[in-house]
């Protein structure tokens, strides 16, 4: 690429590390230099893993002058904690989502961002892979007509069920909405753009949970948070949709996102993962559409490439803190709806994120 890469630190050495750290290496806007965890054996388990030229403590990774960019990977409850330090230390930050565990602490790394001049970013990217936005080029180029209409469903039945240590899916700050909530609600927005009105219901079907995986089968957990819920949102652009996030379902014959238009149905892929199938439905009949764009594979990380371009270039980045917070702002939202007895107008708004170029080379996002 013609412009220097943006030199990146990671804090946050869990399970997701490892798909972001793969793919640093490949995208072009990166040079991953520093790995960190509270638990050192960790970061240097990742640092031996993937070649990263160092692994550091936290407090020694965000004093170091050469690092621009940090990726915090850390659990949600610190996402507000350690994007903080770092835009304190005057680092950009992409945060693994969801940008914060509550609107007033995604307000204020919204805020401090802003205040020190520095970039923010957040998860998820999925809808820049090759599934959603082939979805935005057909609804760009007027395939379905116009908009009015979507459904969003995540259905399961409890993450007691397979994850070996599930207990923070149920705390505060967990839960189907934040946990799965930002992949449907930022796919909708990045196909029909901001929210301006939202109501819901919300609900705990069970009070507590049975641990059935292990290491901890058979512990019992109190649920501290709704897990089930259902939001309508007004689209500022037009249109109504449906969100359904709960880990409540056993099993359901829904689809993941459908967009309804004036002229036909697109059927939209599971927005957590980054390829298709897309399928429309005109004159009479589902066709599966062809992916127009690339990084139809696992591509975690693309979010952090495009800041990282945008730091070169000065251009908006599309995984933006704005949205991120708009995609927060709206899930709070549907719980404060529920508990009001009223609509809720949310406090924020964002751009729809500009749709990706066609014929992007790989490792590559302008």
């Amino acid at each position: 690429m013609a412009t220097e890469p943006v030199k990146l630190g990671i804090i946050g050495c869990g399970n997701i590390s490892g798909i972001y750290c793969q793919n640093a290496q490949k995208l072009e806007a990166l040079d991953l230099v520093a790995c960190s965890d509270l638990i050192m054996e960790r970061a240097e388990a990742k640092a031996q893993e993937f070649n990263i030229p160092k692994a550091v403590p936290p407090a020694e990774l965000l004093a170091d002058p050469d690092i621009e960019l940090v990726l915090n990977l850390t659990v949600p409850k610190a996402h507000e904690e350690v994007a903080l330090a770092a835009i304190e230390a005057g680092k950009s930050v992409y945060n693994e989502k969801p940008l914060a565990v509550t609107r007033e602490g995604g307000r204020r790394i919204l805020e401090a961002a802003k205040k020190k001049g520095v970039l923010l970013g957040c998860a998820p990217d999925t809808f820049m892979g090759a599934g959603i936005q082939t979805c935005r080029k057909l609804i760009d180029d007027g395939w379905i007509g116009k908009p009015i209409g979507a459904t969003a469903f995540f259905t399961c039945r409890g993450h007691e069920l397979w994850h070996p240590g599930p207990e923070f899916y149920y705390e505060v700050g967990g839960g189907p909405m934040l946990d799965m909530g930002p992949y449907y609600t930022t796919a909708l927005i990045a196909l029909m753009g901001p929210v301006r009105r939202v109501t819901g219901s919300t609900g705990a079907s069970f009070p507590q949970r049975t641990i059935t995986s292990q290491p901890k089968y058979g512990k019992v957990i109190d649920v501290e948070v709704a897990t089930h819920a259902v939001g309508v949102l007004d689209f500022a652009e037009g249109g109504i949709g449906v969100l359904m996030a709960t880990f409540d379902v056993w099993a359901a014959e829904l689809p993941r996102i459908e967009i309804y238009g004036t002229s036909g149905t697109l059927s939209v892929p599971d927005p957590n993962i980054f390829g298709g199938p897309v399928r429309i439905w005109l004159n009479g009949e589902w066709k599966e559409v062809p992916l127009t764009h690339g990084y139809a594979e696992n591509g975690r990380g693309l979010g952090v490439a495009d800041l990282a371009c945008a730091l070169r270039s000065g251009r908006q980045h599309r995984a933006s803190g704005d949205m991120a917070f708009h995609v927060l702002d709206v899930m709070e939202a549907v719980e404060d709806a529920c508990r009001e007895g009223e609509h809720v107008v949310p406090e924020s708004t964002c751009q729809k994120p500009a749709p990706l170029p066609l014929g992007l080379l790989p490792g590559r996002l302008d």
